[in-house]
């Protein structure tokens, strides 16, 4: 039984956040916003792609939910496990790339929260907390994968919910989902403060037209797809 009832929308208070791990911030709270428009309840299998503290598998397993939760990090899967334990909330953790934890299993919903901030170099950082939002120079380097594998990870009227920046194509991603025999639009969007990320890199993302000059707000939507 849960200690805690979540607010439909709002994210689990007092959360631990192991040093590296990425604590809940805005696209996390827009993300739980959508999740509570969806049927969760008893016998509703969920997956959340990139767990970090576990907020959004928390919020669905307190719904009655039972939630599958992946992460590369190690640090991550710590720290969602003493949040569930804090909370008495069941969460199946599972360490390592997504589509290989959950290869032959699907689910009724995906949550993904994945890396999408562009970043210089093409390769993915392997370590330390730039892992949860560094995404190649176009900022899909995960979200491309997670495209290419959502009719694999859904059953049949199935639905996947993913947040990503506008700087990174939101209609590639839903031309890319709809390619793959998916129902895809974008369902919401809001606008953010640039944090210091995109701070640090503003002329890198200006001369790669990625962003305006003296751009101060990142637009956020959230893609929702459902299998046929």
């Amino acid at each position: 039984m849960s200690s805690t009832t979540f607010t439909p929308g709002a994210l689990p208070a007092g959360l631990i956040a192991l040093p590296g791990v990425y604590r809940p911030q805005a696209d996390t709270r827009f993300l739980a916003e959508a999740l509570a428009h969806e049927h969760l309840g008893p016998g509703r299998d969920v997956l959340e792609i990139g767990t970090g503290t576990g907020a959004l598998a928390l919020h669905a397993a307190d719904r009655g939910a039972r939630v599958t939760a992946v992460d590369v990090s190690w640090p991550a899967l710590l720290t969602a496990r003493l949040n569930a334990l804090r909370r008495r909330l069941p969460l199946r953790l599972l360490h390592g790339d997504f589509a290989a934890r959950t290869a032959g299993h699907r689910f009724d919903l995906v949550i993904a929260n994945p890396p999408y901030v562009p970043a210089p170099g093409n390769g993915l950082p392997t370590r330390g907390p730039e892992r949860a939002w560094d995404a190649g120079p176009d900022g899909r380097a995960v979200i491309d994968r997670i495209c290419a594998r959502a009719p694999a990870l859904l059953r049949s009227g199935g639905c996947l919910l993913m947040v990503h920046s506008g700087m990174c194509g939101p209609e590639e991603t839903v031309d890319r989902l709809s390619g793959a025999g998916l129902t895809a639009e974008v369902t919401a969007r809001t606008a953010v403060p640039w944090g210091p990320v995109l701070r640090a890199r503003r002329a890198w993302l200006e001369r790669r037209a990625l962003a305006a000059p003296h751009e101060e707000w990142e637009e956020l939507v959230i893609i929702r797809a459902v299998s046929a």
